[in-house]
């Protein structure tokens, strides 16, 4: 009893010796003496899950090359869901909207005209105005001042038809467009096409002559269409996540994944050019609302596959011409008018329309972000602006494409107020009928839409 007393008391001083020299060591400096803890890479928990996303995303970061960025961004392949710009699904469009974080606002944005494409006399309003101002005030005055302002005029015609570049002739771009569509419809001895192949019977000629021809006349007026790159039938591809899923199949059953969307797009035609359009509103602007749709993708119907992620704009990423323009969307023989006529759905063919413009500039506005070094955890800094026309060969439509942001994951979504806008037109004929050599009820409006489409350029050129 007396050696166990002892050896408790022994103890206790033992305990209150360690704890006083404890107290006596100074603490420890600000800088840490070992490496923080952190959670396994490789365990199933979500720390681990959350751990092995910030390695990720830090990979991606220190990419060297937008190549290298790009490969990092597709490399994990898994079932997502493949988005169709031309689609037959009914109001595709607002899914579209939602998928893409897009607001759509009818009607073309307001744009200053170009200083080449105003006419000679373009001063004469002016001075007029400012005649019949000062004619309230007395006659003399106001006849000596519309005399001064006729003069200015005369003298100023000479350096403003200068400086007007080649004016610009309806007649002859009518002509243009007319030669175009008789050249495909009338002269030519065509056979009739195969069964869902009269897009690329005559529209799709017509629209690639057309275009041509329209670019190569109008790089007088605009040096950037001198410049471009016309590109015909090429490949835009855009990958990205949106929203969160529950996997229900497999191994992997249980697990929250992001919904995953793929556009592989192929329009007609599309133009780029080497110097990046002027932004249309800026970078924080809220225009409208976006459609909230909580179904599922699978219910509009969209349908998963597992294939390659890809982001591509039509070119390499070493390509000068690395912005977008204007891109030409022909719509396929399945999807013509008639056949929603026929099944009493007229008013999806405007929706037709609209889903075509948004699916496919979201992608190519996006590739083309991507292209930049940017992604959904690397904001946009800057818009990125495209164009689209949509056409069946008779009808077309413009739209008008501003990407304000990436971020569209849900962690990058929460605090992310920007959206991406878009304008749109209902379509419009060209023309009425091709009959005995003559194109009849030509509309001159939707010719000029296409040709200020073509005459778009940056602010400093």
């Amino acid at each position: 009893m007396a050696a166990a007393g002892g050896r408790l008391l022994l103890l206790r001083h033992s305990r209150c010796s360690f704890s006083q020299a404890e107290s006596a060591v100074p603490p420890q400096a600000a800088g840490a003496l070992y490496p923080p803890i952190v959670a396994s890479a490789t365990a199933q928990s979500k720390a681990a899950r959350r751990r092995r996303l910030e390695l990720f995303y830090q990979r991606v970061h220190e990419a060297t090359s937008i190549e290298e960025k790009l490969r990092l961004y597709g490399k994990l392949q898994r079932p997502k869901y493949m988005v169709y710009p031309q689609t037959f699904a009914l109001n595709a469009d607002r899914w579209y909207r939602s998928f893409t974080k897009t607001v759509f606002l009818p009607g073309l944005p307001p744009r200053a005209a170009p200083a080449a494409a105003k006419a000679p006399g373009a001063a004469a309003p002016e001075a007029a105005r400012s005649a019949e101002g000062a004619a309230g005030a007395a006659p003399e005055a106001a006849t000596a001042l519309a005399a001064g302002a006729e003069a200015a005029t005369a003298a100023k015609a000479p350096q403003a038809a200068a400086a007007a570049a080649p004016y610009l002739d309806v007649g002859e771009l009518r002509s243009v467009a007319c030669d175009a569509l008789l050249q495909e419809s009338f002269y030519q001895n065509k056979k009739r096409p195969f069964l869902y192949r009269d897009q690329e019977h005559t529209p799709g000629p017509f629209l690639t002559q057309l275009v041509s021809t329209l670019a190569a006349l109008l790089s007088r007026r605009n040096p950037l269409l001198a410049a471009s790159s016309l590109d015909l039938k090429p490949e835009v591809n855009y990958y990205w996540h949106h929203g969160e899923e529950v996997v229900v199949h497999g191994h992997r059953k249980g697990r929250v994944d992001p919904v995953r969307f793929q556009i592989d797009d192929k329009p007609h035609l599309q133009i780029r050019v080497p110097k990046q359009l002027s932004e249309i509103v800026p970078l924080e602007s809220d225009l409208g609302d976006v459609p909230v749709i909580d179904h599922k993708p699978s219910k509009l119907p969209l349908f998963k596959k597992q294939y390659e992620n890809k982001v591509f704009i039509g070119s390499k990423v070493a390509d000068p011409c690395c912005y977008g323009h204007t891109q030409f969307h022909l719509i396929p023989d399945k999807l013509k008018r008639e056949r929603f006529v026929k099944a009493h759905l007229e008013d999806q063919i405007e929706v037709l329309y609209r889903a075509n413009g948004i699916a496919s500039l979201f992608a190519w506005t996006a590739a083309q972000a991507m292209y930049q070094g940017f992604w959904n955890e690397a904001d946009v800094t800057r818009p990125f602006v495209s164009q689209a026309v949509v056409t069946d060969g008779k009808y077309f439509a413009f739209f008008c494409y501003q990407l304000n942001t990436l971020a569209l994951t849900v962690e990058t979504v929460k605090n992310n107020p920007r959206k991406n806008i878009c304008w749109g037109t209902d379509s419009k004929p060209l023309y009425d009928v091709v009959e005995d050599g003559s194109v009849k009820g030509f509309n001159d409006e939707v010719l000029l839409q296409l040709v200020h489409f073509l005459l778009n350029r940056p602010k400093e050129i």
